[in-house]
């Protein structure tokens, strides 16, 4: 279908049904609009294709297994209703060019020069990990045009990088594998560019959420093949809402704190001969729990303790939405928030103290959940500064957004939903 017929394409029942799906059924007119908008601006930009084709992928949430994946352990995570559009055409040629309208970033990328520049940094160079990961793992690649808007909210802990890389992905393997390769390759391949053309050690949870769509749960203990369980559970049928409240951007260089959490588990670990914590059992930690302290320290026995006892609330949390039991469902998300809080101990950086944005949105939260008895929250994602989450009762979303935007900022909660697609070939889907 060429661009005309798309725009119109858009306008049809299986579009606005599939676009319920994605966005809920109250956003279906914005989104045509949305999609139309990209679709002109791909015309404006390339000119006519006779086959053009529509992509979408979502940013995610992370539900449960907060600092799990990078020692081998459990996480439960969500796609959620915001997500990076694309349209695309293949150009036959050797050139991959991409617009991007939200960023204003206009690059071209000749396939025969994949190297990373000096400073491993950028879209650009990202763009480059990931041609050169499909190559490298025996896929096929070659030219294309994409015009690419996203509505994922960079620096939240949604994963706005990781929605760009799926939808990548998606168009790759659409155009050029025809359609044969699965999530999991997707991943393995996000990860590939963020580690070497990034210099960023990243796992596969942010790459595995956005790829898979809806509620999923990843056991890493074999990290180069992630078991991966889709959940069959209607989020919406609850009548709930995810809030996910930016607290403010911290002023501290956070790397020695991310990078601690992940140190610390495994210096843990190391006292077994072990490299990571899914290789340790709790029982082991506790039966040696005086000459771990002497050995790693603390906080690292702490952290550990942390690591086990979330794995098993992750298996707790979806065995409750299994067995469709939502309020212990909530329940566990209490208790992740407080041992990420207490033993973690990812909820502010010591480097400083006065500044606790995350504790003072989070102790907020508890005060409204405490008043009405109804909802849950944890910090969301990294920690240290940042981000927190808040499921709440749809008819306490407004009052909540209200009273925590008077510390936060107007602007700063986003109520979202869970989606059940991951990174997809919307044209081929309608």
């Amino acid at each position: 279908m060429n661009v005309k017929e798309t725009i119109r394409l858009m306008e049809s029942e299986p579009a606005g049904k599939l676009l319920g799906a994605l966005y809920g059924k109250e956003a279906v007119e914005e989104q045509v609009k949305r999609y139309q908008e990209l679709l002109a601006g791909f015309e404006k930009t390339f000119g006519e294709y006779k086959d053009v084709k529509l992509f979408s992928s979502p940013g995610r949430t992370e539900i449960s297994g907060n600092h799990t994946d990078h020692n081998h352990g459990k996480v439960l995570a969500g796609s959620i209703n915001l997500d990076c559009v694309g349209v695309a055409a293949k150009n036959n040629s050797s050139q991959v060019r991409i617009v991007s309208e939200t960023y204003n970033q206009d690059f071209t990328i000749d396939l025969n020069q994949l190297e990373p520049s000096p400073k491993l940094a950028g879209t650009v160079d990202l763009v480059k990990g990931l041609l050169k990961g499909f190559e490298e793992s025996g896929y096929t690649v070659g030219g294309f045009n994409a015009y690419i808007t996203s509505n994922v909210i960079s620096a939240a802990g949604v994963s706005s990088s990781a929605s760009f890389e799926m939808l990548l992905c998606s168009i790759l393997n659409t155009f050029f594998n025809e359609g044969r390769m699965d999530t999991v390759a997707y991943a393995h391949i996000g990860k590939f560019a963020e580690n070497k053309y990034w210099a960023k050690a990243s796992g596969l949870l942010d790459q595995m959420a956005c790829a898979v769509g809806g509620l999923i749960t990843i056991d890493f203990l074999e990290p180069s093949d992630p078991v991966v369980e889709k959940i069959d559970f209607d989020f919406g049928s609850q009548n709930h809402s995810l809030i996910i409240v930016q607290t403010g951007k911290g002023h501290a260089d956070l790397s020695a704190d991310y990078s601690s959490v992940p140190n610390e588990m495994k210096k843990v670990a190391q006292f077994f001969g072990k490299e990571v914590l899914a290789q340790v059992s709790e029982a082991e930690v506790l039966e040696h729990i005086a000459e771990i302290r002497e050995f790693a320290g603390d906080r690292s026995v702490l952290r550990a303790l942390h690591f086990f006892e979330e794995n098993k609330r992750v298996e707790a949390e979806v065995a409750a939405l299994k067995e469709n039991r939502f309020g212990d469902f909530l329940t566990n998300i209490t208790a992740s928030g407080n041992s990420s809080w207490k033993w973690l101990q990812n909820c502010y950086t010591t480097a400083s103290l006065q500044e606790q944005g995350i504790t003072v949105a989070l102790a907020l939260t508890e005060l409204f959940i405490a008043e009405k008895q109804r909802g849950a929250c944890r910090v969301h994602g990294g920690g240290f500064a940042g981000v927190i989450m808040a499921m709440l009762p749809n008819d306490l979303v407004d009052e909540y957004i209200s009273c925590i935007e008077k510390a936060t900022g107007k602007g700063s909660a986003y109520r979202m939903s869970i989606r059940p697609y991951g990174a997809v070939c919307v044209s081929e889907l309608i």
